[in-house]
């Protein structure tokens, strides 16, 4: 079984990435599993690039492999903010999930209606220096006013999934893991995949 640290602090992003990577043959660690301490500064332009400086830095910290991911809100009439800036979207320090959410709304206020938005994903396997793979996931829905559901985090409570009839938040875990965007990155790494192999 390979052994494969998540390059994340974020113990609702290693849950999720957990259920999604369950049927692969992998031993998976958290950072303090490892007492490995970071707080790694997201100063790229992409979220490719983002997942790379990630995974770079707790491979480095570990020796491991690292899967990096690096996630991001777009929404049409805000011209695709937040973006990668989405964990960093509020101008004041501290901000909850629920900050975020209202934030987002303030500034969609006035704006016409509906408010198109997709969740991006880019998962990213560093196994070394030579050997790195990527993936990519979409998830589309859109913004609305409402605040809905307590299963999930970030944007999650106000995406709105019209094939779903619900937000991203009121989805079961089950179904969550099959739909999202970082579910679907994950569905798509055939590189992934094809390195948990025993």
């Amino acid at each position: 079984m390979k052994k494969l640290l998540i390059a994340s602090n974020n113990a609702h992003k290693f849950e999720e990435l957990s259920a999604i990577l369950s049927h692969l043959d992998l031993k998976l660690f958290k950072p303090r599993d490892l007492g490995v301490d970071l707080e790694v500064a997201e100063t790229g332009n992409s979220y490719y690039e983002n997942a790379l400086i990630k995974a770079q830095a707790f491979h480095e910290a570990s020796g491991l492999p690292v899967l990096a991911d690096d996630s991001g809100l777009e929404v049409m009439a805000l011209d695709g903010l937040p973006g990668i800036h989405s964990h960093r979207f509020v101008p004041f320090g501290n901000a909850t999930d629920r900050d975020r959410c209202f934030y987002l709304l303030g500034r969609l206020a006035g704006k016409p209606e509906p408010w198109l938005a997709a969740f991006h994903s880019t998962a990213l396997l560093y196994i070394n220096a030579n050997e790195i793979y990527s993936s990519e996931g979409i998830c589309p829905g859109k913004i609305i006013t409402d605040y809905r559901g307590e299963n999930g985090f970030g944007f999650d409570p106000v995406f709105y999934i019209p094939e779903q009839k619900q937000t991203m938040a009121e989805l079961s875990s089950e179904l969550k893991n099959q739909i999202s965007h970082r579910a679907r990155a994950i569905q798509g790494f055939n590189a992934l995949r094809n390195w948990a192999k025993p």
